[in-house]
């Protein structure tokens, strides 16, 4: 039988009503999914502008791997955000697809982060055989093994307490939708992956930086090239590893000559050691003799014990030599420290560019965690304000889900 007229009113008003609250809801959780996303992406274009302002003041900073890694972490969140723009759903749904955005980077780069750890894991067996046991040399290893059991350890908690009959689901009934127990692991789990993937972050950053540290190559207009010093062998003569410093400063001046006709003076750096027959810079100085290099183009530092009493004594040196205040200077080491040899001379008012030498391979991993460390520790407070802040945010989004089960 037909319905009545009267039925089919009453009946299409409710439909109405209906869709315009199912439409009202819609409307809010798109309004709110929108405004997390304007916000990211105003804090995204905020950071790239301080990345480019930083690059011009000086490329040798910790801050430009820290701006960079927060590049990277913004990035990704509203990358992960993305899916749930096509398909919203409610607050819930909005709340619990920020806090998987916030950790998902570590459970992408898992795969990877276990890859690297087994091949960090070997690197280091190579390095301690020829450098060492020690625990600089295993810096590598201890890394990888953190951000691994920092990734997998949360997850594999979560699927024990959904799963084992050894937990007593009275007491922590992780599978209630309206117990606090499922919200506080929810919470736990979103703080510790979402600092996991902000410290690879940041790790990537330093990675990228350090790798183009060392394969740019200076403005050929400089007057001086510092060659920095390390340890020379038990007869005088030089290591590999600092041969190829010398070296690649021969081939900088070589490419200057080419390009500018303009010469440069050579500034071999180090003191001498306990164990060594005499000061680096000296050693050096003799090398450089024999490759044709004349005496009145070389300019010997001997006092200095790291890398940055290198700079700071060998610019002292310069600015008697040269009598100017800001001589055009370049520096050469190895690949993988000019970056932080920038940085220190940078920490001292030096301006100067830095060109690397090749090395072993194994060297390279343990440099990036080094620098990697180096970042984290010169700017630790900002990083744990940071991690805080993520592990406050995973808190609140948890307890506003709790509020709304139960409510």
């Amino acid at each position: 039988s037909f319905m009545s007229t009267k039925q089919f009113t009453a009946g299409l008003c409710r439909y109405s009503k209906t869709s315009a609250a199912s439409d009202s809801r819609n409307r809010r959780n798109m309004s709110l999914s929108d405004s997390i996303m304007c916000f990211l992406s105003v804090l995204l274009w905020f950071r790239i502008r301080k990345l480019q302002s930083g690059l011009r003041e000086s490329f040798y900073q910790y801050r430009n791997i820290n701006t960079l890694g927060r590049v990277i972490f913004i990035s990704s969140l509203i990358l992960s955000q993305i899916s749930f723009l096509v398909s919203p759903g409610g607050l819930d749904t909005t709340l619990r697809s920020t806090m998987s955005s916030a950790s998902v980077f570590a459970q992408v780069m898992l795969p990877a982060a276990f890859i690297v750890f087994v091949l960090v894991t070997i690197s280091n067996i190579r390095l301690m055989r020829r450098e060492g046991r020690n625990v600089k040399n295993m810096l590598g290893v201890i890394l990888g093994l953190i951000l691994c059991l920092g990734t997998v350890f949360p997850l594999v908690l979560g699927e024990f307490l959904q799963h084992s009959p050894v937990v007593d689901q009275t007491v922590f009934d992780v599978h209630n939708e309206r117990g606090a127990a499922l919200y506080i692991e929810l919470a736990s789990k979103t703080s510790v992956l979402a600092a996991v993937s902000y410290l690879e972050c940041i790790l990537i950053a330093s990675i990228i930086l350090t790798v183009i540290a060392a394969k740019r190559i200076p403005a050929l207009n400089k007057d001086y090239i510092l060659i920095l010093g390390a340890m020379i062998r038990k007869d005088g003569t030089l290591t590999p590893l600092l041969k190829s410093r010398a070296d690649r400063a021969l081939e900088f001046a070589k490419m200057q000559k080419a390009e500018t006709g303009k010469d440069l003076i050579f500034v071999p750096t180090g003191g001498k050691g306990s164990n060594e027959v005499m000061a680096e810079g000296e050693a050096i100085r003799n090398y450089l003799r024999t490759q044709g290099i004349p005496e009145d183009r070389i300019l010997t530092e001997n006092r200095s014990v790291n890398t940055e009493q290198n700079m700071k004594y060998s610019f002292a040196l310069i600015r008697e030599h040269s009598g100017m205040d800001e001589p055009s200077v370049a520096f050469a080491t190895t690949n993988y420290h000019v970056f932080r040899s920038g940085i220190l001379a940078r920490h001292q008012g030096i301006r100067a560019e830095g060109i690397g030498s090749p090395t072993r391979r194994y060297f390279w991993i343990n440099a990036f965690i080094r620098e990697f460390i180096a970042t984290v520790y010169s700017g630790w407070k900002k990083h744990l304000r940071v991690i805080l802040g993520l592990m406050i945010l995973a808190v609140l989004a948890s307890v506003i889900l709790y509020l709304s089960a139960i409510l």
